[in-house]
């Protein structure tokens, strides 16, 4: 049996339907200029973020939904971009000689005080931070240690554990040295996804 006499024999009315399915029950391609506007409607609807930009409609006909979208763009949500490594990686180096000279020109004629050297602490770890981020160091988190030590002839071990990724997380150390005390800054950049 071919597939015409299949079709007759079904139904009466079914010799008048064509074969194929009407526009209405097929999905539309997003290459129809009529189509856009829906496809575009669809994909606003489905989403889990708002769109931050949508091209322009290329034809008037749809310029109507032009509200639509930018109604979208009024509550930002960004998505993920999934970057696993930084723009640009933390260098070292030249923290090292910015902390240094920070410390330096900050304890150029300070003398050891208990109660004056809390607040001088916090005031050091603010520059250092400043300075820090002035670099420009994207999605890095950074810790910063401020030590004072008074020499008394006593020794002392500083320890610090972290669990971090070793090919993009990294740490400073920068000492300023007086005969009264030692100075101690410790900074960590930890990059965050």
């Amino acid at each position: 049996m071919d597939r015409r006499s299949r079709m007759t024999k079904s139904s009466p009315g079914a010799a008048h339907q064509s074969p194929v399915a009407s526009k209405k029950d097929r999905r539309p391609s997003m290459f129809e200029k009529e189509a856009y506007a829906q496809i575009l409607r669809e994909r606003l609807r489905e989403s889990i973020h708002d769109v931050q930009y949508v091209e322009p409609p290329f034809d008037d006909s749809i310029a109507d939904i032009g509200k639509e979208w930018k109604s979208a763009l009024a509550k930002l949500k960004f998505a993920n971009s999934y970057r696993m490594e930084p723009l640009k990686k933390f260098q070292a180096h030249s923290v090292e000689t910015k902390i240094q000279q920070i410390l330096k020109d900050s304890l150029k004629d300070v003398k050891y005080d208990d109660k004056s050297f809390s607040h001088l602490s916090l005031d050091l770890a603010d520059r250092v931070l400043t300075a820090v981020k002035e670099f420009g160091y994207h999605r890095y988190k950074f810790i910063i240690k401020v030590l004072f030590i008074q020499k008394t002839g006593q020794a002392i071990n500083i320890a610090s554990r972290w669990i971090w990724d070793v090919a993009w997380d990294s740490w400073v150390q920068a000492k300023h040295e007086t005969e009264s005390y030692v100075a101690l800054v410790l900074v960590f950049a930890l990059y965050c996804e």
